[in-house]
């Protein structure tokens, strides 16, 4: 018993000077999108800034695929050393687990949450081609031309308000699979999805220049970088918006003083004004890690923020979480 008890205080006594001490090599960074999407940038980004205080890289390594499941299940398979961390949509933390019958992983017990990053404004956009300019032009369109367009959009809020804005409409616009931005932005240029409603950095210079139209935000007020760009609010839709977050989380196991000193560090580099000025505003990402206290909110929000999206997801509307 005593050697049971000096071993507890042995491995108290370790966890601190672990922390202190850590990283001591590179920290490996899973995403569930693939290259050039929100996620992979931000993380890069934010990779940068750690490692001008650690002095140790990030490497990003991307996991996409099945719907988003396949990194949820390599970050679950991890090491849970605290040298793997994961940036994960809400797909892999909260929708999948009600929309597929099994997925390999439990997003409620195999992730030990650090924090959450940003929220990122979403538009809705379409090629300049398409000569529209509203949501009631895009839906008079697709009338006229039944079965030839098509849309993608970054999570499954968005595409639950695509589903109840055609039906109410009677607009024929088919859903394609997102696979990751790089892609989308690909599709809506060349015009082979050419509707698409996802994150606005990524369009804002297409919107710029004239080369796609934006036809609505996905907020409550409007983008001071798009003033002229209704909300769905304002067009009548708020009661399905949702805000697009993603969750930094690590392998369930990961020792609790690193977690702390990861989630502590982001939350220094979300105060930190230039970086917010430069990284953030630029990438029209609201950060969620300015202050510890909104930090540590997420993990406890978990549950919360999980549980109502049962019912609606499966009927066609989001509810508003991670505030």
């Amino acid at each position: 018993m005593r050697r049971f008890v000096l071993a507890l205080c042995v491995l108290g006594a370790a966890a601190p000077a672990l922390a202190q001490d850590y990283p001591t090599r590179p920290i490996r960074a899973l995403t569930a999108t693939s290259a050039g999407g929100t996620s992979d940038v931000f993380m890069r980004v934010l990779g940068e800034e750690l490692r001008k205080r650690w002095g140790q890289p990030i490497v990003v390594e991307n996991r996409p695929g099945g719907a988003m499941n396949v990194g949820g299940r390599a970050c679950a398979d991890a090491p849970n050393d605290g040298y793997t961390i994961c940036i994960l949509p809400p797909e892999t933390l909260a929708y999948n687990q009600f929309l597929f019958k099994q997925i390999t992983y439990d997003p409620t017990k195999d992730f030990a949450p650090v924090t959450n990053p940003f929220f990122a404004t979403q538009v809705m956009v379409v090629n300049a081609s398409l000569n529209v300019r509203t949501l009631a032009e895009l839906a008079a369109l697709s009338k006229a031309k039944p079965g030839t367009l098509s849309y993608t959009a970054a999570s499954i809020p968005l595409i639950a308000f695509m589903d109840k804005w055609t039906r109410e409409t009677g607009a024929d616009i088919v859903k394609v699979p997102f696979r990751g931005g790089a892609e989308a932005v690909n599709n809506v240029m060349g015009g082979s999805t050419p509707i698409a409603f996802f994150g606005l950095a990524n369009w804002l210079s297409f919107i710029r220049n004239g080369t796609v139209n934006a036809l609505a935000v996905g907020s409550t007020k409007r983008s001071p970088l798009l003033p002229d760009v209704p909300t769905l609010t304002e067009l009548g839709y708020g009661q399905n918006l949702t805000r697009l977050y993603f969750g930094i989380v690590a392998p369930t196991g990961a020792p609790d003083a690193i977690v702390h000193k990861l989630r502590d560090s982001f939350a220094a580099i979300g105060n930190d004004p230039d970086f917010r000025q430069k990284r953030m505003n630029r990438r029209r990402a609201r950060a969620g890690i300015r202050h510890t206290r909104t930090v540590r909110r997420f993990p406890e929000n978990g549950p919360r923020c999980i549980g109502p999206y049962r019912s609606p997801i499966r009927h066609g509307a989001a509810v508003r979480c991670g505030r």
